[in-house]
Formats: structure tokens, sequence, C-alpha cells
């Protein structure tokens, strides 16, 4: 049992590893599994984050990165769940004052899952995303509604719990891109040290296949990669952390992927 465990482990730590690799969008704290109600139940689930990061690269449009929201059980059927998140993302830079938030970031999903087990989830998704800039004129919509799948997984090795999930959607309706299909896929590594205090690190890689005809590119690749404490309070926790960001598109106008080095804090309810 305790090889298996190991072996679990390893592959886990290598798929960080790979991921982290990759040169994805910045994401809300990543979907996990839920343990099902003992009968069906309303309103069973609520998540709520907040978060602030120093961006450090050389362009005036990127300085902070902030994103609010949360997510929530509709109801719980026991044999799956039916979900809302939201969240919004707002981009600083320093161009026309200290503090210039030039762009904003909506995203709205709904989903529904099936238990395969306890670890295990499969979920459909409905996932819609709005772009925006700020205190700039922009009279045409840039967005994209995509129809996906993903599949979210726990793995317990002592202490040590493993979240990953994968992903992947059509962008069935989009404005003012080029995308086509989207895949993602995350992993958490979280490692309690005491009942405040604790560790952590994770990996996501985003790809992007779009329409080459409309911008002449090709696929696109993004990664992020971060590592930090946390630290649990008796109503949420916070999480410190540094790492680094190669983000697919990152001002709405144009097609050009930014890299940067980051380090903030995450307020969570979990």
């Amino acid at each position: 049992m305790q090889n298996i465990r190991n072996a679990a482990l390893q592959a886990c730590l290598a798929s960080f590893i790979l991921l982290s690799a990759t040169p994805a969008v910045a994401q809300s704290p990543q979907p996990v599994v839920a343990p099902a109600a003992a009968g069906p139940e309303f309103l069973s689930r609520y998540d709520f984050h907040m978060a602030a990061t120093a961006l450090a690269i050389d362009d005036e449009r990127f300085s902070w990165d902030s994103h609010f929201g949360g997510s929530f059980d509709v109801i719980d059927y026991v044999v799956g769940r039916l979900a809302v998140r939201a969240d919004y993302e707002a981009v600083l830079g320093d161009e026309l004052r200290p503090f210039d938030p030039n762009q904003g970031m909506y995203t709205l999903e709904g989903s529904f899952s099936a238990r395969l087990r306890d670890s295990t989830e499969l979920v459909g998704i409905f996932h819609h995303v709005s772009r925006h800039l700020s205190d700039r004129p922009k009279s045409f919509a840039i967005a994209w509604n995509e129809i996906g799948a993903r599949i979210v997984h726990r793995v317990s090795v002592g202490t040590t719990t493993i979240d990953a999930d994968l992903e992947g959607g059509r962008a069935v309706q989009h404005s003012s891109i080029d995308y086509r299909w989207l895949g993602e896929a995350h992993v958490l590594i979280r490692q309690p040290i005491n009942d405040r205090l604790g560790v952590f690190a994770l990996g996501s890689g985003q790809m992007i296949g779009v329409d080459e005809a409309v911008n002449h590119r090709g696929t696109q690749v993004g990664g992020l990669v971060e590592a930090g404490v946390r630290i649990a309070g008796r109503g949420a926790v916070l999480e410190v952390f540094a790492g680094f960001e190669e983000r697919i598109d990152a001002y709405p106008i144009g097609d050009t992927s930014q890299h940067w080095g980051l380090a903030g804090f995450r307020l969570l309810s979990r």
C-alpha cells in the first residue's frame, strides 16, 4: 500500500513539474472534489476568494493583477451537484496614474457533475468570459462562450493532498478573438505543518487552438507556477505566494503573450 501511495505521489509531482515547465491565464482557485451530502441539499457549499498580485515586468500596462469572486453549489443531488462560479479580474498598470486599472475580465460558469467515486468528479461546464478596457475607448465586444467537460480528482498521501483537474471545451461563440478550442490542466499540492500553518505549490497549463487564418498564428500555450504558505484563521485562509506566469493574449487588444514574475496574497474561505 505504501508503494502505491508513493507511486501516486511521484506521478502527481511529475505532472506538477511538467505543467510548471509549460510556458495559463491567471486562475481563480481551481475546482476541487466536494464530499457528497447525506441527501439532496440546497446551497450545500460556498467558497470565496480575493487576491492581489504584484507583477515583475518592464511594461507599464502590467503592475498588479487582482481577483475576487466565489462559487457555490445550487443543489447537491448526492450523485453530483449543480454549481455556479463567478470571478472578476482587474489588471492595473502605471501608464496614466500610479494605480491605473486598464482592463477587466468577467468569468461566469455554470456546471453540473457526476461523482464517479468519493475522490473523482466528472463535470459538464458552460463557461463565459468577456474582456474590457478601463478608461480607454473600446466600441466592440471581446468575449467567448465555451462548452466543455472537466474531470476533478483528489489523492491523499498521509497528510498531503493533491488536487488535479483536466478540462477541455469548444468556443461555441466568440467575438473579436480567434479561439476555437481551449484546454487546461491544474495540479495543487498542499502540506499542512500544523493546525494553522501549511505550505502549497501549484502548476497550471493552458492550450488554445485558434483559427490560423484570422491572426496568422498557431496553437497558443501558457502556464503558471506558484509556491507559498497557508495561514488558517477561524473564518478564512491567507495564502502568501510567489511564482512565474506566461499569459496568453495578456492585453485584450492584440495577440501577444507576456511573462512575468509575481508575488502576492490570496484570501480564501477554504
